[in-house]
């Protein structure tokens, strides 16, 4: 199934489906038809179909869940790779715990939630599609937030090398990179004074992303039945900002 028909009736897997842009998906999801598996360390907040405790950084753990989750949904057709951690700090203050917790989540646990999605689509033999949740922080340089950019840049490339090695199974990967968005990760960004504000301000078009207008840009992606290898920022245009744009010099 490489769902250019729709979601209906198809068996979805969401990490980090308990809140956020996950929370937003599954339950876009849900709207469309599909039967959801949710896959998370919290229980979630939207109701699921299948609901799994699951930490993706532990290999046993993702493997088990993914299995369980094929198995109760009947076969895997959609597999969305929400979950992730956030962090902050100067690159030469930081320590390696700090650096290998964030990649050990942000890009060997989405790998791992790739190869097994990945390995039961092959397995089942209809096709699928895969979405991974990077950041327009994979590809813009912000300070203080090395270790998340550089495994949000991995969760990137990740996507287009996948698409290559599973396309002539039918299986389409790509990936979506929100920008400011009002989620709990996002929200710890209030203790920086004024970050917010400029984010907002900064947007194309105007103010802050919502989860679930990532999740409708998510959605939509995950049914383009012709389109792979692919990175849409989902962002409100807050990654246009230029820091040497002429126009800001002619004042109104």
């Amino acid at each position: 199934m490489s769902t250019p028909a729709g979601l209906q009736g198809a068996g979805a897997v969401v990490t980090g489906g308990a809140s956020g842009i996950g929370a937003a998906v599954v339950e876009n999801l849900a709207r469309h038809g599909a039967r959801v598996a949710v896959l998370d360390v919290r229980s979630p907040a939207v109701p699921a179909e299948v609901e799994l405790r699951c930490d993706i950084a532990d290999e046993a753990q993702v493997v088990a869940a993914m299995a369980q989750a094929h198995d109760e949904l009947g076969g895997l057709d959609v597999a969305v790779l929400s979950a992730g951690v956030g962090g902050f700090g100067a690159l030469v203050d930081m320590d390696a715990a700090e650096w290998d917790r964030v990649m050990a989540v942000n890009l060997r646990g989405t790998f791992l939630c790739l190869r097994e999605a990945g390995r039961h689509m092959v397995a089942g033999g209809r096709g699928g599609s895969i979405l991974a949740v990077g950041s327009i922080s994979g590809f813009l340089t912000e300070r203080m937030m090395g270790h998340y950019s550089v495994s949000k840049a991995g969760v990137a490339q990740l996507a287009r090398v996948a698409a290559r090695e599973l396309g002539p199974f039918g299986i389409r990967v790509n990936a979506i990179a929100p920008g400011a968005t009002v989620t709990p990760l996002f929200a710890q960004t209030k203790v920086l004074p004024g970050y917010q504000e400029r984010a907002a301000e900064r947007s194309a078009l105007g103010g802050l992303g919502s989860a679930s207008g990532v999740a409708q840009a998510a959605v939509s992606l995950l049914e383009m039945g012709w389109v792979t290898g692919q990175v849409l920022a989902a962002d409100g245009g807050v990654s246009l900002w230029s820091p040497i744009d002429p126009a800001e010099s002619l004042g109104g």
